[in-house]
């Protein structure tokens, strides 16, 4: 037995540096303080390309080289859907083949359809993936009983773990005479931009105070154009994606944070929002609901509602009374169930009964477990 700190690799497209919002988590996670020394394997590459294989073909010498080196590594393989099942069936197959103690990491917006969408096949060997694995973590309740009752994963097996982010601090809430408005995330149709932008050209919005920054990756030049064929270009920024030290410092100087996704599992920007203290909208899917209460520490508005999500922002910018209440309310939220300090120690918890039960499997107990 290792008398060092547990080595966990974490496995992602992208890694921490190109693999989007995961990417982001995963680095907050291998950066945090806690009983286990961490490090990241890419699965993909930066993007989808040629070399990708020869990626894969790598984080699979890397097990194997940690199952004859490191034999109490913890494989944490982290998984979506489409593409992202597909490699990770194979690195999981690996995984198997050598013994390796490994956990999967489900972060996806709809993994029930895209599981419905796959072949009699393809299904029974999603559902062997993730039955065969030491621990699944999900992010909500929705896909804990997609687990449990769909994929027949043993419900001890199964462990919800909502997101979490660094604590930024906060400062003394300031009322500015222009408040300003953040989105971030990928720049699409389910993000909702579109109805964010028809809901900020709103007669009601054209008369208030403010500005927006609207960052991420996606079709930025399409969004932009339709900003200014809808008169509002001037008063938003699309600066494409952001690092975490450029979203971070960019939250520190906003007042709302706005996601109108049509789908989420639970979004980083969300979180990362109720970590600055930002009057938080967005919308109750994923596990938004576990998460926030509606009026207390967020706003929630029904996917694809422009009039609702265009009078929410109308009552923010133009209220900083209402924008005060609802900063305060996100910064506790955050405070008491979305830190670093939380989450780490649930981590540890679930790594070390993991060791602990590699040759006999056994219910995880979660020190801090979340009722539903």
């Amino acid at each position: 037995m290792s008398s060092g700190p547990v080595l966990v690799r974490h496995y992602a497209a992208g890694g921490s540096e190109h693999g989007g919002g995961i990417g982001r988590f995963i680095g907050y996670v291998a950066a945090a303080e806690g009983s286990a020394r961490h490090s990241v394997v890419d699965t993909r590459g930066p993007r989808l390309s040629l070399g990708s294989p020869l990626r894969l073909l790598a984080a699979m010498m890397v097990m194997a080289g940690d199952r004859l080196t490191s034999p109490s590594c913890i494989h944490h393989i982290h998984v979506a859907g489409r593409g992202s099942t597909i490699r990770k069936l194979v690195l999981t197959t690996a995984a198997r083949a050598l013994g390796c103690r490994h956990v999967l990491h489900l972060h996806d917006y709809d993994y029930a359809r895209d599981y419905a969408r796959r072949s009699t096949i393809g299904r029974i060997i999603v559902r062997r993936m993730f039955q065969s694995a030491d621990a699944v973590i999900v992010l909500g309740q929705h896909d804990f009983r997609l687990m449990t009752e769909v994929l027949g994963v043993r419900p001890e097996r199964v462990v919800v773990f909502h997101n979490c982010v660094p604590d930024p601090g906060q400062g003394e809430t300031q009322v500015r005479v222009c408040p300003r408005i953040v989105f971030l995330g990928r720049l699409s149709g389910r993000k909702g931009v579109p109805e964010l932008l028809e809901a900020l050209a709103s007669p009601e919005m054209a008369v208030a105070p403010w500005k927006a920054v609207i960052a991420g990756d996606g079709d930025v030049a399409r969004f932009r154009d339709l900003a200014r064929s809808l008169g509002i270009g001037h008063r938003i920024e699309m600066p494409g994606w952001l690092d975490a030290a450029e979203a971070s410092a960019l939250l520190g100087q906003a007042d709302v944070l706005v996601l109108p996704s049509h789908a989420e599992g639970m979004a980083m920007a969300v979180i990362e929002g109720l970590a600055h203290g930002l009057a938080v909208v967005t919308t109750p899917v994923g596990a938004h609901e576990e998460a926030i209460t509606n009026g207390l520490n967020g706003i929630f508005v029904t996917p694809g509602d422009v009039q609702s999500l265009s009078a929410v922002l109308v009552t923010l910018v133009t209220d900083p009374d209402r924008r005060r209440a609802l900063s305060h309310g996100a910064r506790a939220l955050f405070l008491s169930r979305f830190s670093m300090a939380t989450y780490m120690r649930r981590l540890d918890a679930l790594y070390a009964d993991i060791g602990r039960k590699a040759s006999k499997r056994g219910p995880y107990q979660d020190p801090e477990h979340e009722p539903d």
